[in-house]
């Protein structure tokens, strides 16, 4: 008997792979009469101009052309990575995706690409140091006269590039244009990085970690040798979402980037804030200032202070919010998790453990892609960004049962609640959530209270992320200027993440 060509060649597959097939075609069939029920909805051309909005409802072609690769590449990637397949500069990528129609021209981006192409420029004929790998061996008295001071090379700073922090509101931007000067970086240039920085920090302290239990009894300076093997690793950095909420994350930091910098690090950071305006009252703030004056003196401070709000681009919703935590959402939920781990060579697995800085994370079901967790196994127990990180890498696809509405007594349990929206974010998660209210409105305050006063900084916060008064109004939870940033944020992210092009296009792993 003759076997069909497309047999042969679905055999061939590594075993691995033909169950990944497997895997989405019973997905598809069984979801496809479950989940999502909205009608057809045609979408007309449209032109995106900050990281979000290009992430959602494109085409491959435009996908290829963001991120300076080849048309045939169909994979998703929520960022880019590697050598663009075309010797394109930054401006001249940014001009091909205005005439192909994938951005729209905007004169303020305009003005933050030629600052970039400077710094593309300046990275061609730039020679970084030779980063030296000293061991921590050698003779005891040796070890004595250097325990505490600092081995790290000084490079001249007129033979390094000036690096760009580039600041601005939420949605002008300002990653997308990050995004593409890494795409365009010269091939030659290998050791580089592109990473969000709170999952930068979370390396750093691992790293820290080590080197303090690597020195032993003996002790000494452990932001030296993580600087030396940063520094190893790339000397191109491009750090997102830039900022500074923690005490111990504004001391390593002092250090840790006049390290960097004297080794010749070139970086690139985009954040929503002046350098001036980072851990504004925060603990022992005076100690973070010379951090502060360093970012000023060694990069480029420059706004993105664009007219025009990319995020707020009216969206179809998708059903992937219920609410209240009544039977029938109860059922409904039900349906569409066994829908999406429908695959009898993936089973769900009970009590899955992941481990996490020596740590064991309890699933409490999962399939190898898709997780499911009630709101106190998650928010109830003391957990931390880390944790939330390593769940969200290893499951695409996250349903979350039962979150309460929240008030003062639970304050805990909703920076929490926010760590863990943050980190589906960035890890571009489906999220399907069941909830006691709405849930944009599971912070709000208690309705029989008195109104809260929206004082002049959340009004600020709430014009920048395009909120309305019924979002984020009835809350007085969050006070200090950090926290009302990450609630609102938060609010702002869930609003996108229930829309109908995140739900199509979230959840790739």
């Amino acid at each position: 008997m003759r076997i069909p060509p497309s047999t042969l060649s679905s055999l061939a597959r590594p075993v691995s792979q033909r169950r990944s097939v497997s895997c989405y075609a019973h997905q598809r069939a069984a979801i496809r009469s479950i989940a999502f029920r909205t009608s057809p909805v045609v979408y007309s051309r449209r032109r995106w101009n900050s990281s979000l909005a290009t992430e959602e409802s494109r085409s491959p072609q435009s996908e290829a052309i963001l991120h300076g690769k080849p048309h045939h590449h169909t994979h998703h990637h929520h960022h880019p990575s590697g050598s663009p397949g075309s010797a394109l500069t930054p401006i001249q990528q940014y001009h091909k995706l205005v005439e192909s129609g994938a951005l729209r021209a905007d004169d303020h981006q305009t003005r933050i690409i030629q600052k970039l192409q400077r710094l593309h420029d300046d990275l061609v004929k730039y020679e970084p140091p030779a980063v030296s790998h000293s061991s921590s061996s050698g003779s005891m008295l040796s070890r004595l006269f250097s325990k505490g001071t600092s081995h790290t090379a000084s490079v001249p700073l007129d033979q390094v590039p000036k690096g760009l922090y580039l600041y601005g509101d939420v949605g002008t931007g300002k990653t997308m244009l990050m995004d593409l000067f890494y795409s365009t970086l010269p091939k030659h240039i290998k050791r580089k990085r592109r990473v969000h920085f709170h999952s930068f920090m979370i390396d750093v302290h691992k790293r820290i970690h080590a080197a303090k239990k690597a020195m032993g009894y003996r002790g000494g300076d452990p932001i030296e040798p993580v600087a030396r093997d940063l520094a190893s690793d790339a000397y191109v950095l491009c750090f997102d979402e830039f900022q500074v909420t923690d005490i111990a994350d504004a001391m390593i930091l002092r250090q840790l980037f006049e390290r960097l910098l004297n080794y010749g690090i070139v970086c690139v950071i985009t954040s929503n804030r002046h350098p001036d305006e980072l851990y504004k009252n925060g603990i022992q703030r005076s100690s973070f200032v010379p951090c502060i004056e360093l970012l000023k003196e060694r990069f480029e401070v420059t706004d993105l202070d664009s007219g025009t709000d990319y995020r707020r681009i009216p969206r179809t919703l998708s059903h992937v919010y219920y609410d209240p935590i009544s039977p029938e959402n109860k059922q409904e939920i039900e349906k569409i998790f066994k829908a999406y781990t429908s695959d009898p060579e993936d089973p769900v697995v009970r009590n899955r453990e992941l481990t996490t800085w020596g740590r064991a994370i309890t699933v409490p079901e999962s399939s190898s892609k898709v997780a499911k967790f009630r709101f106190d196994d998650l928010c109830g127990r003391a957990m931390s960004a880390a944790d939330y990180l390593e769940i969200t890498k290893n499951f695409g696809t996250i349903f979350l049962l039962d979150v309460p509405k929240m008030g003062l007594s639970e304050k805990d349990l909703a920076r929490r609640f926010i760590t863990f929206i943050d980190a589906c974010y960035d890890s571009k998660v489906k999220l399907l959530v069941t909830s006691e209210v709405p849930i944009f409105k599971v912070f709000a305050d208690d309705p029989t209270r008195e109104a809260h006063e929206i004082s002049a900084h959340m009004r600020s916060v709430m014009d920048d992320l395009g909120l309305s008064n019924e979002v984020v109004s009835a809350s007085s939870m969050f006070t200090g200027d950090e926290e009302v940033f990450a609630f609102a944020r938060c609010c702002s992210r869930l609003v996108e993440m229930g829309s109908k092009e995140w739900a199509e296009t979230a959840g790739v792993r």
